[in-house]
């Protein structure tokens, strides 16, 4: 069964929702102020969805599938009763009788498989491998409700789900599965190739450490209200469960000045990125606020050494969000092999988009996984 990521291919009683992110989208970005304030050198607006008929918005997108070139198969399957919707990447000249190693990606929190995860599942493509990004449980285009649960179990059962998918695809290598987290995608998949040895070797970009975030605040910076937002989650859980309201994290409205004076480049460029120059319908920072009571006790970079396949971690040299990788590789030192590459200059959401940092980043993974795929 094959959809487009369009509002339309969103479950009925979530397109309502779909819309109001859309118009939140417009009041937090759409100002000459916000584009002047946090106007990244030589990033422009990447595409517009609307423009491109598999909605993507990554600079250099596909727009329509040609033969013997990449192509890209919008497909959806069921995990735990759950409608996914996922896009597919196959290489130039794909042959389903021939054998491709792939490489499963988990967007980043918040993100959809339109945005850096497209990017990256089709630049891998491009190297000859099969490739899947997947719009998360509860989130994107996937069905699932509430809408915009993040829970951890919830985005590592998604990825163990697209390695259950794409091993039974055509022409994909089940032997020779690579993983690539990005962001909090990063952490989860961590955790997810920990236990899952379908996986033969791990990746992550600018990994994001969720529960840790959730929990301690960006750098550690909200260690003295953990207490407080436990007790506030736990009431929405409570309302939840009485039928009342669902309650929200994430979700006020900013304003230019707002956006501006917070105090780390990630979210500040986060805002930009998400809300402006690869903006999509289907991608919201909004999370229900019951999912902390499951996000605030987790950790990515725990039982670290579970993981025994090669382990690449790459992250930009500039990101605050660093620690959160230096801090993960320590701790994996039962890996067959491992390496932590900084990429010199780069911010965490730089990496994203930023043709001279993703070459480097594409560079190196086609090196880990043309190795450790073998």
């Amino acid at each position: 069964m094959t959809t487009h990521s369009s509002d339309q291919s969103l479950p009925k009683d979530t397109q309502a929702t779909t819309k109001s992110n859309r118009q939140r989208l417009r009041t937090l970005f759409h100002s000459s102020v916000l584009a002047t304030t946090f106007a990244i050198s030589g990033e422009t607006a990447a595409a517009d969805y609307r423009n491109n008929p598999f909605t993507l918005v990554y600079e250099g997108a596909i727009t329509e599938n040609v033969e013997g070139e990449v192509n890209i198969n919008p497909v959806t399957y069921d995990l735990n009763g759950i409608d996914i919707s996922a896009n597919l990447y196959t290489p130039a000249n794909y042959d389903p009788g021939n054998e491709y190693p792939t490489v499963v990606i988990a967007h980043p929190n918040g993100g959809v498989k339109e945005q850096v995860a497209g990017l990256y599942a089709q630049r891998l493509a491009e190297q000859g491998y099969i490739t899947i990004a997947a719009d998360a449980a509860h989130q994107g285009a996937s069905e699932g409700t509430p809408r915009h649960v993040d829970k951890p179990a919830n985005r590592i059962e998604d990825i163990h789900g697209m390695a259950d998918f794409i091993s039974q695809y055509a022409g994909a290598d089940s032997e020779r599965i690579g993983l690539l987290g990005i962001c909090g995608g990063g952490g989860y998949a961590l955790k997810a190739a920990q236990t899952d040895k379908r996986f033969q070797s791990i990746a992550t970009l600018s990994m994001f450490n969720s529960g840790r975030v959730r929990r301690n605040g960006y750098r550690d910076s909200q260690l003295d209200t953990i207490q407080q937002r436990l007790k506030e989650a736990s009431e929405a859980r409570a309302q939840e469960a009485a039928g009342g309201e669902i309650l929200y994290a994430a979700d006020q409205e900013l304003t230019d000045e707002q956006i501006a004076a917070l105090p780390f480049a990630l979210y500040r460029e986060g805002f930009k990125y998400y809300g402006d120059t690869h903006a999509h319908p289907n991608s919201t920072f909004r999370y229900t606020k019951s999912s902390l009571l499951a996000l605030m006790n987790f950790d990515a970079a725990t039982n670290m050494d579970l993981i025994d396949q090669p382990l690449l971690m790459i992250a930009g040299s500039e990101a605050g969000s660093l620690y959160m990788s230096q801090d993960a590789f320590k701790e994996a030192d039962q890996a067959e092999s491992r390496e932590l590459m900084l990429i010199d200059g780069a911010t965490h959401i730089e990496t994203y988009w930023n043709p001279e940092y993703v070459n480097q980043a594409v560079d190196k993974l086609t090196q880990f996984f043309n190795k450790t795929l073998r």
